[in-house]
């Protein structure tokens, strides 16, 4: 594993070494494009203590008390559900395909240290959106968001129907973004290309999924590129990728895969930000250069890295796109998420997850 010196701090903002910060996509509409895919298979699952789920109570009651907690929140539509009990993070999944093309934007501010925040876009075609809160037995408490169309709804009465729900079930398995009980904060955004390695003493698992061992298992920026690290990532049904990890104590990272390596750029000042450039080998020249990451960081760097979660969320709204699907703001400390859906910016829905 490579750790090159970080970029998209204020830090490195002034300075050409430093590598740079983005995340999730290569242009689509407004400039970011990928071919398509859906996150990849994942093989049958196989003990792992850092990564298999222990018991769960009776699944028939669970997944009973799962699908009636379902609420519908806006009519984009977002619903929101809290997983009840436990689940196989590591089960078998095949999601439906779909088209995939998603820009986004990302970015972490820390200059209060009492009041970190995680900003996120998701840019992509027009879908069903679910908040999931999960507390599994063996791993911390989250809250996510997913694209369901992954799982094959992609109506609102695909909700109501017997396979529909029972699809439901799955996903805790497919988080897009997140953050844990912990204030441990992961996303991910599309690059033009990446180069996992494989090593055949770590167990291989999808592009999506590692997000899940991330939130599940790790509660600081360290244990979550650890995690990282006792696993393949398979991108052999998936865009490529590359990932941004944030935690409660005001750290970050960017974690990419070239050349066969995973590399890490971690943030060294009060904020870092990514989209859809790979960050290892780019320039200060080449990040100005895009214009979601030259007015991130234009906006970051002028507020030293403080922005309270309604400023986060107007930064997100100026990088919104035509395709912005989502715009969420992570509070690492308070526990607080604010979550507009459509580009719809005059309604910020919040919720709250416990922390401890």
């Amino acid at each position: 594993m490579a750790e090159p010196s970080p970029a998209g701090s204020s830090a490195a903002a002034g300075r050409p070494r430093a590598a740079a910060v983005l995340l999730l996509t290569a242009a689509l509409l407004a400039g970011c494009t990928t071919g398509a895919a859906a996150p990849p298979r994942e093989g049958p699952p196989a003990p792992d203590p850092h990564s298999s789920a222990s018991g769960r109570t009776t699944p028939s009651a669970a997944h009973a008390a799962t699908l009636a907690s379902l609420r519908k929140v806006d009519d984009h539509p977002l619903w929101t559900m809290r997983y009840q009990g436990g689940y196989d993070r590591l089960a078998e999944l095949a999601p439906e395909p779909t088209p995939t093309g998603f820009g986004c934007s990302l970015f972490a501010a820390h200059g209060d240290p009492a009041a970190p925040v995680f900003g996120r876009n998701f840019d992509y075609a027009h879908q069903p959106a679910l908040l999931l809160f999960t507390a599994p037995p063996d791993g911390h408490a989250s809250v996510s968001m997913v694209d369901v169309s992954y799982l094959g709804l992609t109506s609102e009465a695909d909700f109501t129907t017997a396979a529909g729900r029972e699809a439901l079930l799955k996903a805790p398995l497919l988080p897009f973004d997140g953050m844990n009980a912990k204030g441990l904060v992961v996303g991910m955004a599309t690059v033009p290309a990446w180069e996992p390695g494989s090593d055949p003493a770590r167990r291989t698992v999808g592009s999506v999924r590692i997000m899940r061992l991330v939130l599940d298992g790790a509660a600081t920026v360290d244990e979550a590129v650890a995690v990282f690290g006792r696993h393949n990532v398979d991108p052999s049904d998936s865009p490529p990728l590359h990932y941004m990890v944030a935690d409660a104590a005001g750290r970050s990272a960017i974690i990419e895969f070239v050349g066969g390596e995973m590399v890490v750029h971690r943030g060294r000042g009060p904020w870092q930000a990514m989209v859809n450039f790979t960050v290892t080998g780019s320039t200060e020249q080449s990040r100005q250069a895009d214009h979601r990451y030259r007015t991130a960081a234009g906006a970051l760097e002028a507020a030293g890295g403080r922005l309270p979660a309604d400023r986060a969320m107007d930064l997100l709204a100026r990088l919104r796109q035509g395709h912005t699907q989502w715009s969420i703001v992570y509070g690492g400390r308070s526990g607080e998420v604010r979550l507009a859906t459509g580009r719809r910016y005059g309604t910020v829905h919040e919720f709250r997850l416990p922390m401890g």
